[in-house]
């Protein structure tokens, strides 16, 4: 049995990001926000919604419990800063927390993660059957010739 685990994660992320397109809806305010105060505008992507919130669910799932502050530190980067005398060092910054807690509300009303109280978010039954399901799906498609031996 293949989990999600055994496949690489940009695959397992735009296959989980097609399934999720039908069970999920992106905000209308997606448009006009950006991911990171690091950013200068908002995604490009038709499909940001989906693929971000595939890869926190597969976050979830390695790493949980994990919570919105956590999660923001993941989609984080860094940000130049300038002040009146010039450039100033780079900066950590955390990623959008909105962002992250809508999605993660949204994979809960799906019944796809769970929430600890006083821990954070973990994942559900139907998320990790989800996961593998998609893990699978990838598995299958991947041209892998140095596993045909093990065949």
């Amino acid at each position: 049995m293949v989990t999600f685990y055994d496949v690489p994660a940009d695959a397992l992320i735009s296959e989980l990001a097609d399934q999720l397109e039908g069970r999920l809806e992106e905000p209308a305010w997606m448009a006009y926000a950006k991911t990171s105060p690091a950013k200068e505008f908002p995604p490009e992507q038709e499909d940001f919604w989906y693929i971000r919130a595939a890869s926190v669910l597969r976050k979830v799932a390695m790493e949980g419990p994990i919570g919105v502050s956590r999660l923001a530190t993941e989609y984080g980067g860094r940000a130049r800063g300038t002040t009146r005398y010039g450039m100033a060092p780079a900066h950590r910054v955390d990623g959008s927390r909105k962002i992250i807690r809508t999605i993660l509300q949204q994979l809960e009303d799906e019944e796809l993660i769970l929430l600890e109280e006083g821990a954070g978010r973990r994942i559900a039954p139907d998320g990790r059957a989800l996961l593998d399901a998609a893990a699978e799906d990838v598995h299958e498609a991947l041209d892998r010739p140095e596993l045909e031996r093990y065949a």
